[in-house]
């Protein structure tokens, strides 16, 4: 059994661990500055010496590691890990009865119950994600629990976190028979080519499944729709099938294009019909100004940073930008779809950065509707970071 060490809470955490929290951050004891194996369990005591709950020691950008229970017997062993996925996949019967979607999240995290892993399901392959090298040290005990408790063809994964200074294996097969790639899978009937074996990506984000759709059932037809940071324009799909007159894709890297045109081709549009261009989106909106072009529908949904030769782009800083661009090439009444998935600030605070790039263009504004992360994403209400996609519909008023 992999070793457990005491580690003394500072008394300000006490009360919130005995409440549920699970995040172990770097603050929580001085005792953690001497665990460097990665998976170790942790026993968080209290400073009289009490049991409180364990987690085990996973060094990642959000701290140190994850609680996982308050039972003292219980350990990350195949036996409870497969109650727990059977409990999520449980939570998750609508989907695995939805025949119009074949592809969604079928353990979320600490939303879940277990932090640092997540596991996502393309038809009857799943890819799992590790974000720590301490939950990977418990990698044999989950895949023998997730094969245990649903039948899957193949097993694949990323992992999230350096190994020998890289983030990314050159395969990513893990168990089951191989698959040959890209796969077709179905989101609301919409199809998606997938690719679990090629790099950090696999082709669409799972967790836009429901605000894709309201941008096709009630915002496309008869508009034009630019798609800024397209990636594989899953969002231009959606509202050419809405029955937008044209889609605008832009999106810097340069398999965008490719992987586009066959998103596009593989739901029978005539991809030559639409605009995809591989650009900077800042230069873009630059080049839209210049030509005095303009848009019903404008899709904002960046990468929380990003850098290029000439540019560095954060969330944090440069969303207000951003939105006051997209403002300048946004028909009157026209909407935008303003989305992050940037943990670092709630709805509140995006939602104050939307007044501002307004008030900025001197332009009025109404919040048509917000969106937040679907069903098969939940998130721990005592640890706000893993509430992070934030989606707001903004139409502009003149």
């Amino acid at each position: 059994m992999t070793e457990t060490v005491k580690i003394t809470v500072d008394q300000r955490f006490v009360t919130q661990y005995y409440e549920g929290y699970q995040h172990i951050p770097g603050s929580l004891s001085t005792a953690l500055e001497s665990v460097t194996e990665e998976g170790i369990y942790l026993d968080l005591m209290t400073p009289e010496g009490l049991f409180i709950a364990r987690g085990y020691y996973g060094h990642q950008n959000k701290g140190y590691g994850w609680v996982f229970t308050r039972d003292q017997s219980v350990y990350l062993t195949v036996e409870w890990l497969r109650k727990l996925f059977s409990d999520a996949i449980g939570k998750r019967q609508r989907l695995f009865h939805d025949d119009e979607t074949t592809a969604f999240r079928l353990f979320n995290g600490e939303g879940d119950g277990l932090g640092g892993v997540t596991i996502d399901l393309y038809n009857d392959c799943a890819l799992i994600q590790w974000y720590s090298a301490g939950i990977y040290a418990h990698r044999d005990n989950i895949l023998d629990a997730i094969e245990a408790v649903y039948p899957l063809k193949a097993i694949y994964h990323k992992k999230r976190f350096k190994e020998g200074g890289k983030y990314i294996d050159a395969d990513d097969f893990v168990r089951g028979e191989r698959v040959d790639f890209p796969i077709l899978v179905k989101e609301n009937g919409v199809l998606f080519n997938v690719d679990l074996n090629d790099g950090p990506m696999t082709g669409v984000f799972l967790d836009q499944r429901e605000v894709r759709q309201r941008i096709k059932e009630a915002y496309s037809h008869g508009k034009t729709v630019l798609n800024a940071f397209s990636y594989t324009g899953a969002f231009s799909v959606y509202a050419a099938l809405g029955g937008a007159d044209k889609t605008t894709s832009v999106d810097l890297a340069k398999r965008s294009l490719p992987m586009t045109i066959a998103q596009f081709s593989v739901n029978g549009i005539d991809f030559e019909a639409q605009d995809i261009r591989v650009m900077d989106v800042f230069n873009y909106f630059d080049y839209a100004l210049k030509k005095q072009l303009s848009y019903d529908v404008v899709i904002l949904d960046p990468p929380s940073f990003a850098r290029s030769k000439k540019r560095v782009f954060s969330v944090q800083k440069d969303y207000v930008t951003l939105l006051e661009q997209a403002l300048q090439v946004t028909t009157k009444e026209g909407v935008i779809v303003a989305s992050t998935n940037y943990s670092g600030f709630d709805m509140k605070k995006f939602k104050q950065f939307i007044k501002r790039a307004f008030h900025n263009q001197h332009a009025t504004y109404k919040i048509l509707e917000t969106h937040a992360q679907p069903e098969d994403f939940p998130f721990d209400r005592t640890f706000k970071e893993s509430n992070y996609l934030k989606v707001v519909f903004i139409q502009k008023l003149n």
